[in-house]
């Protein structure tokens, strides 16, 4: 008999641990609140450590009709706009680490995993907010959607609000980072030729930074600009419509070129940054029957780019210890805690490297002045991380 693997979230978390549950051979059934799946979002980095996973679950090629592959990552101080640092990308990376780096579209990453949950066969159920969750003897119930389902496990995955980890872990909510995220998209075509760009180019500004990269196969230049802040509101809400002046305002005396491009924008969408402190071990991840994945786990700052790829990452080793062994297939809390044991120090390390670099974007007075100085030496030596990307 096919064992039951429930998933409560649709993102793209879900989504990746249903396709590493059908490759396990178990029937994955994802439940997600949404009413509908939007085309709303902006852009998301993957390095090779996430694209080499796509290409195993055989999504390269849809990767390839959606994403853009950045050629260079710059780095320039917001002030002057003079060049710290670069780091090539494109076909060196390809070459060093086998996987492409990629920037794409939030809602075309989501729209290629959602084919490839379908492909293997997912049991999908729109307008399922998750109401309840229970251990139940050999099994857990899940409440969702007006309706209570069993399953064999049930994967958390649902965010940084999670409703299983808030039932299941019982833990105090997220708490704001003090980091604003305003975030656009541009079509390039429509920009000055010198503000379109086919690379990854980040600001480093006192108590803010800006990047900017290309995402719809160089169609669209996502940007996102983060300032240190506050905003009332709906903590939740992560697509509450910024204001134009409040971020003109925060982005002070910055160089010309990154003027431009902020006034390039007519309406900023705006993202109250929350985290969770650092994984202490592997309970935070998983109990029982029941696992967390991704954000629902281990939200972390956007300041190493990989909150997909580390949910990419949970999906795959997921499955892995879902998969029979020689025939025998473990006990479902025992191969739960061997996923948990096997990701929580590698999140954990994201997270704190995540949380360090903002220090370092954001910093002020010497430090700044310091770390320019370090990014002029070291160059892309400082910038390429094997120990992620491998």
């Amino acid at each position: 008999m096919t064992r039951q693997a429930l998933i409560a979230g649709g993102g793209m978390g879900g989504l990746a641990a249903a396709i590493a549950a059908a490759r396990a051979g178990w029937q994955p059934r994802l439940y997600e609140q949404a009413q509908a799946f939007t085309q709303a979002g902006a852009g998301i980095q993957l390095g090779p450590n996430a694209t080499r996973i796509l290409q195993a679950w055989e999504l390269g090629p849809a990767l390839a009709q959606v994403a853009a592959f950045p050629r260079e990552l710059n780095v320039r101080s917001a002030a002057d706009g003079a060049a710290l640092a670069s780091m090539r990308l494109g076909d060196a990376f390809l070459a060093r680490y086998g996987a492409p780096y990629a920037t794409v579209h939030r809602a075309d990453l989501h729209g290629l995993l959602l084919q490839g949950a379908t492909a293997a066969g997912t049991q999908l159920q729109l307008a399922a907010r998750v109401e309840g969750v229970r251990e139940d003897g050999d099994g857990v119930l899940l409440r969702a959607g007006g309706r209570e389902i069993e399953g064999d496990a049930l994967v958390g995955a649902d965010g940084l609000w999670s409703a299983v980890r808030a039932q299941a872990w019982q833990d105090a909510a997220p708490r704001p980072t003090g980091h604003l995220a305003y975030r656009a998209l541009l079509n390039q075509r429509d920009l000055p030729a010198g503000l379109r760009s086919d690379d990854v180019t980040v600001w480093l500004g006192p108590r803010l930074h800006v990047v900017a990269y290309p995402v719809r196969q160089g169609q669209w230049l996502n940007v996102v600009a983060i300032v240190q802040g506050e905003v009332a509101g709906n903590a939740q809400d992560w697509d509450q419509a910024g204001v134009n002046a409040d971020l003109a305002q925060a982005m002070g005396a910055t160089c010309a070129r990154l003027q431009d491009l902020v006034r390039a924008v007519a309406a900023w969408r705006l993202w109250v940054l929350h985290e969770r402190a650092p994984l202490r071990g592997a309970q935070g991840m998983a109990r029982g029957r029941i696992a967390l994945l991704g954000d629902a786990a281990h939200p972390m700052r956007p300041y190493l780019a990989q909150g997909a790829g580390m949910a990419i990452e949970d999906a795959l080793e997921l499955g892995k210890c879902l998969a029979p062994a020689s025939g025998r297939i473990a006990e479902v809390p025992v191969a739960l805690a061997r996923y948990a044991l096997n990701r929580w120090e590698r999140n954990a390390r994201v997270q704190r490297r995540a949380e360090r670099n903002g220090r370092v974007f954001h910093a002020t007075g010497p430090v700044r002045w310091g770390r320019d100085t370090v990014l002029r030496l070291a160059g892309g030596r400082l910038l390429d991380l094997p120990w992620l990307y491998r």
